[in-house]
């Protein structure tokens, strides 16, 4: 199988994954799960986010999914348990469906690194 249409098939189950588990089976988009990832990094789970708070965790999201791929490295945690990460590679200058197909390779390697998908 070709490696796009293995993330296709991964990116497909996880949707379907998150969606049921989420959203009563409405479709997550890329951004809903982006957010997802940053409350779970987060582990503040119960609690409500203010707007620029829901940016912060995306943020700490995408910094998180990045990492791997070197654009980014953990740096600490503040006072109220929020990590900050330090941007070690700019990212490339990507077109909006690269971009996309970049964040859910980041996206799907996450979740088979913490055994939620195979």
């Amino acid at each position: 199988m070709s490696r796009d249409n293995k993330l296709k098939e991964r990116w497909e189950l996880l949707v379907t994954k998150l969606s049921g588990q989420f959203a009563d089976g409405d479709s997550l988009d890329l951004d809903a799960i982006i957010y997802l990832i940053g409350v779970q990094e987060l582990g503040q789970l119960h609690r409500k986010y203010k707007k620029d708070e829901k940016l912060d965790l995306m943020h700490i999201a995408i910094c998180r999914l990045l990492e791997p791929y070197g654009y980014y490295e953990f740096d600490f945690f503040d006072e109220q348990g929020w990590p900050h990460y330090t941007m070690k590679e700019a990212l490339p200058n990507l077109k909006s469906g690269e971009q996309s197909v970049l964040m859910k390779e980041a996206i799907v390697h996450y979740f088979v690194t913490s055994n939620y998908i195979e």
